[in-house]
Order: structure tokens, then C-alpha cells, then sequence
């Protein structure tokens, strides 16, 4: 939907199962005109698009291409933006670090991402900016090699390349978001900003690294990194680095009394990578790669464990906190704040909550549909206090 300012808000289909392109489009017309029909059922609805490498290959069809216009038409809905993080299947098996390949390093990622930016340039209405977001480079662990920090950079360049040519042919303007998250290439600001300036020592002065490059800012992510929304904005404006999407998105964060422990094992599943950061109480960092780990470390043993967790696990906006268990809705609010006073920081806005399917039972809407309806709802009242709905 398009809201003050020219903001855009959507959700993301990831929530949703689909790896085919037929898969993707029935999650369309079962789930995402349902929530519009509750949320927005006048006017132009925004859809937030996942599609993995195969759908985006079947999509590319001029008929299934074609067909798709006439549905959004037909519907009055929008795509404005595009997730290109996750590549292969994203539901219903171990994701986990696999979320990353191919990277950045690999030429598979970067045909995929130039072919997601093309299907946008077909979908995107008139006056409208275009967003892909991708991931930080690669999972760090992955990367051993000043070769293969090399490869991710030229691949990230080729697709500037791409997308600028796009946007001088077609009139429009089109964007990368890359997305910081714990164990990335890139996980905070501090060293996202240090690739971009490696990207500008090696291509000075060239417009294009500002205007088709930026951050996909994900809420949980930074939250979950102990920054504040404010401090990471600021950092990115004064190296000149735009911020091509906003994901609204909540993580766990808890005191790890016995009682917060015991909740938080729930949370623990075999789909989803689960990073975790422990702040210290001397401000010291603790991070584990995944929840398991951190759940079993000799830090749960201790008679009285200090500082404070925080879980890359993301759970709804509107999820109340409870005695063991709070969120990082502030981190949330923190960057509604600074949008408010900068409403050109952004335009595009993405709730992201993918993890639906394995939600403790007490979490979890008996319908998707429900869940994101609610998220709509908290958002859109945040939004408004903030002078944005």
C-alpha cells in the first residue's frame, strides 16, 4: 500500500512455501489477496515478492509473465520489491547456513539477481522505484581468501553494472539492498561500511555505486548486533551509503535467568539458522552461530548468567513480551523515529516475519493469514503515531 510521503509497505512472501513458480503463484492468490481483502480490500495493494532461482527462470516465460500482469491488474495489486536472499527451497527442510549459496563469490548468484531485477523492470508501475534485496556476500565462515572476497566484489559490481544500464534504458530507477545479518560477510554497520569503501577504493567517483547499491536495513538484524537504529542510520548517511529497503522485523531478546532458558529451548529448530549474541555486563560480545550451541555452552551452566541475549529468530511485530521473553520492537520503533523526521530516508518498507511455520505453538495464528493481518495492523498504528500511515 502507499503510504504518506511515497512510502510503499508490504509483507514478504516469504512466509509462504513455494519454490516453482506455480507454488509462488498459488500462495498469491490464496494467501496474499485473503490478507488483502482484510487489510486493503480498496485501492492498490503492495506485494513484497519472493522468488527462488527456478521460479524466477519460469517466470521469466513471456506467457507466465504476461499472465501475471493481467492477475495484478486484474487485482489491483503492485510489486515494488523483490527478496533475493533466499536462492533454492526456503520451507519445510534445513535451511540453516544454506540460505547463503550460492554467494556472492559464485556467478549463479549473480545471474539470478540481474534476472530478478529484469522480471521487476516488467512488473514495477509507472513512478515507482525498484528494489532487490540480497545477502551480505556470503556467510562468513564460508569466505578463507582474499580470492574470494575479490569474486564477491567484482559479482556485486557487475550487478551495479546491470542495474544501471536498466534504469537508463527503461527510466526507472532500480537498487540492491545488500542485507547485514550475525555471521554475514558484512553482519554490522561498522562492516558494511568498510566493503562499500573497498568498492569505491576500487571504483572511485563512480555515480553508480550510490544511486544502484545500498543496505537492505533489517530491523531484527541490527537489533540483534546490540546497535541502535539511530547510530547505524547516521553511520550509513555519512559514508554516503542509501538505504534501498527496510525490513520491519522482531527478534528475541532475554535476561538468561533458568525460566527464560527453559521458554527459549522452544525456539530451537532444525530449518533455520538461529544466531545468537550475548552482551556481557563489561559490554564484551559472546556470539554463537546458532541457538543449539548457545543453549548448550557452559554460559547456560553458570550459577547466575550475566548479560543479556539477543536471538536471530523472527517473531511477529505485535508479540508482547512476556516475564522470560521481550522483542526488539524498540529497534523497530527507534528507525520509525528516524524516518519520521527523514520521510526521504526510505521508501520502501517490508514486515518479514518468514517464520510462521515454526513457531512455538503459543505463537502461532492457526492461519498465516491471521498472523500477517496483525502484523499489518501493529505496523500501519506504529506508522500513524509516527506521523507515516
Amino acid at each position: 500500500m502507499i503510504l504518506k510521503h511515497g512510502l510503499h509497505l508490504a509483507y514478504c512472501t516469504n512466509v509462504h512455501r513455494g519454490e516453482t513458480w506455480a507454488e509462488t503463484f498459488d500462495s498469491l492468490t490464496t494467501h496474499t489477496l485473503r490478507v488483502k481483502e482484510r487489510v486493503q480490500p480498496k485501492g492498490r495493494y503492495a506485494i513484497g515478492l519472493r522468488l527462488s532461482d527456478q521460479a524466477s527462470r519460469e517466470l521469466a516465460e513471456p506467457q507466465t509473465l504476461l499472465a501475471f500482469q493481467r492477475w495484478l491488474d486484474q487485482h489491483d495489486c503492485y510489486v515494488f520489491t523483490i527478496n533475493g536472499f533466499p536462492f533454492g527451497q526456503f520451507h519445510g527442510t534445513r535451511v540453516k547456513e544454506n540460505v547463503y549459496l550460492p554467494d556472492w563469490t559464485d556467478p549463479r548468484r549473480l545471474d539470478y539477481t540481474t534476472r530478478l531485477f529484469d522480471l521487476l523492470a516488467q512488473l514495477l508501475p509507472p513512478n515507482v522505484e525498484g528494489s532487490v534485496s540480497t545477502l551480505p556476500g556470503s556467510f562468513k565462515d564460508f569466505i578463507t581468501t582474499s580470492e574470494q572476497e575479490r569474486a564477491i566484489r567484482d559479482n556485486v559490481w557487475r550487478c551495479v553494472e546491470h542495474i544501471a544500464k536498466l534504469s537508463e534504458r527503461t527510466g526507472r530507477n532500480f537498487h540492491l539492498g545488500l542485507e547485514p545479518e550475525p555471521f554475514g560477510y558484512f553482519e554490522n554497520s561498522a562492516e558494511t561500511v568498510k566493503f562499500f569503501e573497498q568498492l569505491r577504493d576500487e571504483h572511485p567517483r563512480d555515480p553508480r555505486l550510490n544511486a544502484q547499491l545500498g543496505v537492505n536495513y533489517d530491523t531484527c538484524h541490527f537489533a540483534i548486533e546490540f546497535e541502535e537504529a539511530a547510530d547505524a542510520v547516521k553511520q550509513f548517511q555519512q559514508h554516503d551509503i542509501r538505504i534501498s529497503k527496510i525490513h520491519l522485523s522482531n527478534a528475541l531478546k532475554l535476561q538468561p535467568t533458568p525460566a527464560a532458558l527453559c521458554r527459549l529451548a522452544a525456539f530451537a529448530d532444525e530449518v533455520y539458522l538461529h544466531q545468537v549474541i550475548v552482551r556481557h555486563a563489561d559490554g564484551s560480545l559472546t556470539k554463537f552461530r546458532d541457538l543449539a550451541p548457545a543453549l548448550n555452552s557452559p554460559f547456560t551452566q553458570s550459577p547466575a548468567p550475566d548479560g543479556e541475549w539477543r536471538v536471530h529468530f523472527h517473531v511477529p511485530l505485535q508479540m508482547q513480551p512476556t516475564a522470560e521473553l521481550d522483542t526488539t520492537a524498540d529497534h523497530v520503533l527507534g528507525l520509525l523515529k528516524c524516518l519520521q523526521v527523514q520521510p526521504q530516508l526510505c521508501s520502501h518498507l517490508e514486515m518479514e516475519t518468514y517464520t510462521w511455520a515454526v513457531l512455538p505453538e503459543p505463537l502461532r495464528s492457526r492461519d498465516v493469514t491471521d498472523q500477517i493481518v496483525a502484523e499489518y495492523d501493529w505496523t500501519l498504528r506504529q506508522l500513524a503515531v509516527h506521523g507515516l500511515g
